[in-house]
């Protein structure tokens, strides 16, 4: 009954991307799903976008391994993430009417920054889309009970979630969202409370929780702790933001004020919900400690699926199984669009300005089976955890895209130069304190990343210019508006929105 009950919703899936894409006529329709989401689907897309397997796998046990201090970067960074874009850049962002973040780099700066940024943020993806691809492999083992290996779960997995995506784009992904947030909230709330029946209700859980440590959320007085700590929250909440998936999000509303407060909303969901995988990786302890204690030394990444197989009866197994895999493949589907879209908008068309819309569709979808390819292979090869590669994917964007991204928009001074001395310097020093120190390292070196190329910026904008001129202007509501609606009128294949 699981298996079929698995087989049956991942052709459901791919039945809804055949549908969606008899509604993509246009690179636009793809991208950006037209620019005609309402609020609900702008919030469900949000929500489950980031809703994925490092938020029901990866939280999950490190929650029980490190209390909420462990997971300071998701669900609380990632959180202040959605919000902090919604609040600060929504807005300014939407009415550029633009396809990409790229594109905003482009017409802030240069071509070349706009190349340098795209290659920051589609390397980013490359662990996030991994440790959903992981998760899918993971998942499909344990519902075959180990007939289906985790590698030929990891590769099914991949096809499945290639194929809808690349029919329906966007709009496959934001009506799969919509599905998929009823089926992992309904589902998830429904196990929470049938653990909760075993462990004698909630506030034993978190009582014992409590009595652990694990309710401790602040670091010891050490400085160096406190480091790590902020540079973990850090890295999550504003290396996220200059991310497309995040960006498509807010352009893909049906107006400004959908894009805000489906970001919020979303956000909101999002932080309060991910406590619940929490709270019932955490009551397996409690309900078999001796066998869930030792799995948590061997492989914690199994002990949610573990208690669910074992503790529950088949009903609710396939709910749990149900709402995970809704999960992973509504946040696979957002995380293999993003940068894909994004390369090739900012780099492939840069080499072919006159391609037609169609085939420049053509061209993001042949992207997309080969992102695809990529993220498989590094998978499939790759040994760390997945909240470790979810974790370690912002660390490249956080050091060389974000402060572009903000200087951009609210300093009138920024130039080309200082966001070349930005993306530079501060990926150079994160690369070269990573490589020599690592772990060893007692400031985080994403840390050390930001700090130079702030200082990149701050330098390169306010010494005489020599490596190009950016447009000065942080208004992005007026002249980068026009400049912006010029440039993506032949990509949507119509006019663009009026503001």
């Amino acid at each position: 009954m699981l298996i079929w009950f698995v087989a049956l919703y991942l052709l459901l899936s791919i039945a809804i991307g055949l549908v969606a894409a008899t509604r993509v006529h246009s690179a636009k329709d793809f991208a950006v799903a037209g620019r005609h989401l309402p609020l609900p689907v702008v919030t469900a897309t949000v929500f489950a976008t980031w809703f994925g397997a490092e938020a029901i796998f990866g939280v999950s046990s490190t929650f029980v391994n490190e209390g909420l201090r462990g997971v300071v970067a998701d669900p609380f960074g990632a959180s202040l993430c959605l919000i902090i874009a919604g609040v600060f850049f929504a807005r300014k962002l939407y009415k550029l009417n633009i396809l990409t973040l790229g594109d905003y780099f482009r017409l802030r700066y240069n071509r070349t920054v706009e190349v340098l940024t795209t290659i920051c943020i589609v390397l980013a993806y490359l662990g996030w889309v991994s440790a959903q691809i992981k998760a899918l492999g993971l998942l499909l083992n344990i519902v075959t009970d180990g007939a289906l290996s985790e590698t030929h779960g990891m590769i099914l997995g991949a096809m499945i979630v290639l194929t809808y995506t690349t029919l329906g784009g966007m709009l496959s992904v934001a009506i799969l969202d919509f599905v998929q947030m009823g089926v992992i909230i309904g589902g998830m709330l429904f196990i929470a409370w049938l653990i909760s029946g075993q462990t004698g209700g909630v506030m034993p859980v978190i009582e014992h929780a409590s009595a652990a440590g694990k309710l401790d959320f602040f670091p010891d007085p050490d400085p160096w702790q406190w480091l790590a700590f902020i540079g973990a929250g850090l890295t999550m909440m504003l290396g996220s933001i200059p991310q497309q998936d995040v960006f498509q999000r807010i352009t893909s509303a049906r107006t400004a004020h959908i894009a805000l407060w489906g970001s919020i909303i979303g956000a909101t969901i999002y932080f309060c919900f991910t406590f619940v995988p929490m709270f019932i990786a955490y009551s397996a302890t409690l309900i078999d400690p001796e066998q869930f204690n030792a799995l948590m030394i061997s492989d914690s990444q199994r002990v949610l699926p573990t208690l669910i197989l074992q503790h529950t009866p088949v009903f609710a197994q396939a709910v749990f199984f149900g709402a995970v895999l809704a999960a992973i493949m509504s946040c696979s589907s957002a995380t293999l669009l993003a940068p894909s879209v994004a390369f090739a908008e900012n780099i492939v068309r840069g080499f072919f300005p006159h391609m037609g819309d169609h085939q420049f569709l053509r061209v993001m979808r042949l992207t997309i089976v080969c992102f695809t390819g990529a993220v498989l292979a590094f998978a499939l090869n790759s040994e760390a955890s997945i909240f470790h590669m979810v974790e370690n994917a912002y660390k490249v964007t956080l050091a060389g895209a974000f402060v572009p991204l903000f200087f951009g928009a609210f300093w009138r001074r920024s130039t080309t130069q200082g966001a070349l001395f930005s993306i530079v310097g501060g990926i150079a020093a994160w690369l070269l304190v990573e490589v020599l120190l690592g772990d060893d390292s007692l400031v985080p070196p994403q840390l050390i990343g930001l700090a130079i190329s702030i200082l990149g910026m701050l330098l390169g904008s306010l010494l005489p210019q020599h490596l190009g001129r950016g447009t000065g202007n942080h208004d992005l509501h007026t002249p980068l508006h026009h400049r912006a609606a010029a440039e993506t009128h032949h990509v949507a294949g119509h006019p663009p929105h009026s503001h």
